[in-house]
């Protein structure tokens, strides 16, 4: 029984060892994917939740600049979740 515990029954320690260290390294990649994921949904929530609070009102131009000046506040905020996310990744 030496070096085998549970005569044997599970093989041999190493392998073993070697394989949960495999399971362990595809957790965390998992993980990352699910936590870029999840940023980038809530880069485009963010998005989304501050364009369908707006109250766009007058001309054409007045509209389009109403929704450069949401977007001059958003999407700094939503490109800096999506980097954060890929970075993640790498």
């Amino acid at each position: 029984m030496e070096g085998s515990g549970f005569g044997g029954l599970f093989g041999d320690p190493d392998e073993i060892q070697r394989r949960l260290g495999e399971f362990a390294e595809q957790m965390q990649g998992a993980q990352r994917i699910a936590w870029a994921d999840n940023a980038i949904k809530l880069a485009v929530d963010l998005t989304v939740a501050a364009i369908n609070r707006m109250n766009i009102q007058g001309t054409t131009e007045q509209q389009a600049e109403q929704l450069r000046a949401t977007m001059a506040v958003v999407f700094p905020e939503a490109v800096t979740l999506v980097r954060e996310a890929r970075e993640g990744l790498a």
